[in-house]
């Protein structure tokens, strides 16, 4: 594969959840022996035990609402871990903007679910849907200790809505088939990272309109736009239409009593 135009990667997931132990493991079993990768990771989020395991390291930062970060150069898989304690629809929005700036686009988008920590978080349930909303894979980690029925009613409460994208139960810090989930096609129901769009029709007082009321009259003003992906709406506040719980919040909580 040329190094020029490396396949990018975008891993979501709440610090600690055990990412960078799954991503080792996906480069380790994914790749072949002529891949090259490189990491980025948030330079907020402290070293890690399985930070050894991965290849060519590098750093970026979060600044003013906007990624910071140079693409690794020679690298065949690059992989972009989002800050794990800050709101994902924000850092998703900048990441898309770094990636055009660099002439790039996304191969596939992780989610890493950490089941023990989700589990004692109803609440975040709302974040855990938004994480869903944007990826390809869903990957539920640390199921030791969870009740089966929690996993159940979790992956339950996504597959009755028909979502397209892949959910895969972790086992020993190993998933399945690295290979297949590496593989570059989109199952993600977000459209932010495609090229091709749906599209809305407006007409002259911003009121959408459907194709077929078109009629072609020259004197009609007629506007066509990529549809806005409902997470990144905004009201004319400029907060979010969709808000999501402050995951920091949740991870610096103290742990629940014995």
């Amino acid at each position: 594969m040329s190094s020029a135009t490396p396949l990018i990667y975008l891993v979501l997931g709440a610090t600690g959840s055990g990412r960078r132990e799954l991503l080792a493991d996906l480069v380790e079993a994914g790749l072949e022996a002529d891949d090259r990768a490189a990491v980025l990771l948030p330079a907020s989020e402290a070293p890690q035990p399985d930070d050894p395991r991965l290849p060519s390291v590098h750093r970026w930062e979060w600044r003013d609402g906007t990624v910071a970060a140079a693409l690794p150069a020679g690298h065949s898989h690059v992989f972009f871990l989002v800050d794990g304690r800050r709101n994902p629809v924000d850092q998703i929005e900048a990441f898309r903007a770094w990636l055009e700036s660099q002439g790039a686009t996304v191969a596939r988008v992780f989610c890493v679910v950490d089941c023990q920590f989700a589990s004692r978080h109803p609440a975040l349930l709302a974040w855990y849907e938004a994480c869903v909303h944007f990826s390809d894979a869903v990957l539920l980690h640390r199921r030791e200790g969870v009740e089966n029925k929690w996993v159940s009613d979790f992956l339950g409460h996504f597959k009755k809505e028909h979502l397209p994208c892949l959910f895969e139960l972790v086992k020993e810090g190993r998933v399945k088939n690295p290979a297949l989930l590496l593989e570059p096609q989109a199952r993600r129901l977000s459209q932010v990272f495609d090229a091709e769009q749906d599209w809305v029709l407006t007409d002259a007082e911003g009121e959408e309109i459907d194709e077929e009321d078109v009629t072609g009259d020259e004197e009609e003003e007629v506007t066509a736009a990529p549809a806005e992906d409902p997470y990144f709406a905004r009201r004319m506040g400029g907060r979010r239409v969709r808000e999501l719980p402050d995951i920091a919040a949740f991870l610096d909580a103290p742990p629940p009593s014995s």
